[in-house]
């Protein structure tokens, strides 16, 4: 596809419109985009065809002191990506402190665990077994006083 032969003045057109601050076409942002939009012509006529101009509109802007819009939206976008990697060191940091902790604990039960079952290989004269008591089936309602305490005896 060949570029329109007026392609570069109407882009010229453009950049000063968007620059005066009265773009007629666009959102009139400080970008490629609103510049290539207010010009009527495709994005990259100024990235592939036309880049003394885009480098001439970005010249510009920077000697306005402006910073073009896509540059103010990637600051913003790696300020709070900074912060979100902060928060995402502090709660790593938590939780190497939780698993160590953790590991203490699995151990310490271990260790408790092993000591508990080699006394029960032992027979130990200070250690006995109590009796269980059996439990009621699943189907039949236990009807036991005690079992239920004072007053709970479900209604016959």
């Amino acid at each position: 596809m060949s570029p329109a032969h007026d392609e570069r003045d109407r882009i010229s057109a453009a950049m000063d419109r968007i620059l005066k601050g009265t773009p007629q076409h666009s959102n009139g942002a400080l970008t490629i985009v609103a510049l290539a939009q207010e010009a009527g012509v495709p994005r990259n006529a100024l990235t592939q065809r036309h880049l003394d101009l885009k480098n001439d509109f970005y010249a510009q802007v920077k000697a306005r002191g402006q910073m073009p819009d896509s540059e103010v939206r990637l600051r913003k976008q790696i300020v709070k990506l900074k912060e979100l990697r902060h928060e995402d060191a502090k709660e790593l940091s938590q939780l190497r402190t939780d698993v160590e902790h953790l590991v203490r604990v699995v151990n310490q039960l271990t260790s408790e665990n092993r000591q508990l079952r080699n006394a029960l290989t032992q027979p130990d004269p200070r250690v006995r077994a109590l009796p269980t008591q059996p439990h009621p089936s699943a189907g039949s309602p236990c009807r036991d006083p005690e079992h239920f305490g004072a007053g709970a005896l479900p209604a016959i």
